[in-house]
């Protein structure tokens, strides 16, 4: 089902071949149909994030079937509906509708004036958040639901310590543990970036490049350490990752941009009761991610509409600088989110 005639092409942002950031090079794409149980959504806005990186150079492909474009996550319009979209057994499909404002998490496709989505991914945009904020919602704030609160079970009273604070992922993982009582601490790289993860929350703010984590944690925490950590930095961090959990603390792994390959002492884990959980969201089923997106409206969607939590802009830009975009975050000088517009931003508006 469809509210107006689609156009045949689109605008869309291909990867060339592996590489920096200049194989990320315009073209022209023809308009994706919506599958069994999927949204075609007009794209007002797309956000950037880490794995669209790894993607470009070669070492993070898109799962089997899906789009080769990048992008991970959009705002816009619902456009179109495919087949079974009104199947009652879909818990998103009484609420989202041709012309409805919606923000999505996608495997790929983002990158582009129109892309599909499988309903149980979509979710109508929280309050009035505008186009631009409502596109860096999805791939931050499912990671960090699904991580800290689903697998990690972080609860009230509990500390956390956040690698990246100043990251996409950390200023949403900040401003979540905090509004749920959490104590929360965090690791970034200069004074702005310490300061940004103060005023959303962290307590304190550790500069990884003038002191080690470690002994900054114990001394916070009475010598104990945090109830749980939220990792991207992977091997290099590894050991003092360890070191700095209390007993029953939980290392949550999300990303390895400090490498992949660690030597251990199993018997710390098992003196101390650790946990360690690893995960990638990307590759999970819809009905998957699904459930993540109901936790999601019910637990965090009111704080986003309250502004209790907000994402964090640092800029955005039109689709066709997603070179510049891919610069700047591999250059590691992002606070927050950098955001892609559609030439459709204006009128969706």
């Amino acid at each position: 089902m469809t509210s107006t005639p689609l156009p045949a092409e689109m605008l869309a942002i291909e990867i060339r071949e592996p590489g920096d950031p200049s194989v990320l090079v315009p073209c022209r794409k023809a308009v994706p149909v919506p599958g069994n149980g999927e949204l075609l959504i007009r794209v007002a806005a797309a956000g950037v994030n880490r794995p669209d990186c790894l993607q470009r150079r070669g070492i993070y492909p898109a799962p089997a079937g899906a789009s080769e474009i990048p992008g991970l996550e959009v705002s816009g319009t619902v456009a179109a509906c495919g087949p079974a979209t009104n199947d009652t057994s879909t818990p998103a499909a009484h609420t989202l509708r041709v012309g409805d404002r919606v923000c999505a998490l996608l495997t790929g496709g983002g990158y582009a004036e129109y892309c599909t989505a499988p309903i149980e991914q979509c979710l109508p945009v929280p309050g009035n958040l505008d186009w631009i904020q409502a596109a860096a919602v999805p791939e931050t704030f499912f990671t960090v639901w699904t991580n800290l609160f689903q697998r990690g079970q972080l609860s009230a009273g509990e500390s956390v310590l956040v690698h990246g604070g100043a990251s996409g992922i950390g200023t949403t993982a900040i401003q979540l543990a905090a509004a749920f009582d959490a104590r929360v601490f965090a690791t970034a790289g200069n004074t702005e970036k310490l300061a940004l993860c103060k005023s959303l929350g962290a307590e304190q703010a550790i500069n990884y490049h003038e002191h080690s984590f470690l002994p900054q944690v114990k001394a916070l925490t009475q010598g104990n350490g945090v109830d749980v950590i939220l990792d991207i930095v992977g091997a290099s961090y590894f050991e003092d990752n360890l070191r700095s959990l209390n007993k029953d603390g939980r290392l949550i792994i999300i990303g390895v941009l400090g490498g992949r390959d660690v030597e251990m002492n199993l018997g710390q884990l098992l003196t101390r009761r650790l946990t360690i959980i690893a995960s990638t969201l990307r590759a999970q089923s819809p009905s998957a991610k699904g459930r993540i997106a109901r936790e999601l409206l019910q637990h965090v969607w009111p704080l986003l509409a309250s502004g209790q939590v907000a994402p964090v802009i640092q800029k955005s830009m039109p689709l066709v600088d997603a070179v510049r975009a891919h610069e700047i975050m591999e250059a590691n000088q992002t606070l927050g989110k950098l955001v892609l517009t559609t030439n459709s931003f204006e009128s969706t508006d």
